[in-house]
């Protein structure tokens, strides 16, 4: 479906955290509402959409090959593997998760852990090797999403225990190299710095060791001296069990299924209390013109 530059950039936006953030909070988003006329939304649907309907609407064109951002490819991943293949009783994602001076923008914890790495039609490769190179010291497998425009030049710059994974025409997932996983790739000081204080510590306690009771300026440079010493696989084993406990999404489930398949991605790598998410949900199925009013 074809769509001028200034329609893509506000279709775009619509999924952004901005809007999806002034839902939770307000129940309403005059950013949203503008972003519907600029669209062309608002033009294309039905007076009796709701606007649920419009964002779904969105993501129709933004999946168009040649129009899909980082946000589709995310989406792609949400829907095709971590609620495809798996289930939020089992598994859990985190969006944008920082390693080193990189972010990977998915990643999943389930029996082991997965990294994914967006390449989209619109992103350049320059970063590529030196971010799978870090994820590689905390995540076991890590994958590469990409357009197929970009695949072969993908496949050139990353090792060969990357995987590859590219996003078709028809919106599904084809495994060009599968991912080849190995925890004791990883490395622990590496683990230590991606995960938070209570999740570290907790790692510790499961060794045997008792997290270490010195000032808060020296907390980072004791724990650096403990990690150093343990075996990487233990630890990434470890780090897997601890994350699916502190950050798991299993009581997200039942909501997930509730609101429009596209917002799916945002609200599983969006933290919301549960008054923001019943707002967002019921924003969901008002009437796209009561969201124009919204300006």
């Amino acid at each position: 479906m074809s769509a001028s530059k200034g329609e893509l950039a506000a279709l775009t936006r619509m999924f952004s955290s901005t809007v999806v953030r002034e839902l939770g909070r307000q129940g309403k988003s005059g950013l949203l509402a503008r972003l519907l006329h600029q669209s062309g939304a608002a033009q294309a649907l039905k007076s009796e959409a709701t606007v649920g309907d419009a964002f779904d609407h969105a993501f129709h064109v933004l999946r168009s090959l040649g129009n899909r951002d980082e946000y589709v490819y995310r989406s792609a991943i949400t829907q095709k593997i971590l609620l495809g293949q798996h289930s939020l009783r089992t598994a859990s994602m985190l969006g944008e998760a920082r390693v080193g001076a990189s972010k990977a923008d998915v990643v999943v914890f389930n029996g082991t852990s997965t990294a994914y790495e967006i390449k989209s039609e619109r992103d350049s490769l320059a970063r590529l090797r030196s971010q799978v190179l870090a994820y590689s010291q905390v995540f076991a497998v890590v994958n590469v999403v990409t357009s197929p425009s970009h695949v072969v030049h993908v496949l050139r710059q990353v090792p060969e225990y990357v995987g590859v994974l590219v996003l078709t025409d028809r919106f599904t997932l084809r495994m060009e190299r599968r991912a080849i996983g190995d925890s004791s790739r990883t490395e622990p000081l590496a683990i230590l710095d991606f995960v938070r204080l209570d999740e570290a510590f907790a790692i510790l306690r499961e060794v045997g060791i008792e997290p270490p009771r010195v000032p808060n300026t020296q907390i980072r440079g004791a724990l650096n001296e403990l990690f150093a010493d343990l075996e990487s696989t233990r630890v990434h084993d470890l780090m897997v069990s601890t994350l699916k406990s502190s950050r798991s999404q299993s009581s997200a489930e039942n909501y997930i299924k509730s609101i429009p398949m596209s917002l799916r991605a945002a609200m599983l790598t969006l933290k919301m209390n549960d008054a923001s998410e019943q707002r967002l949900r019921d924003a969901t199925r008002l009437p796209i013109g009561a969201a124009l009013a919204w300006r």
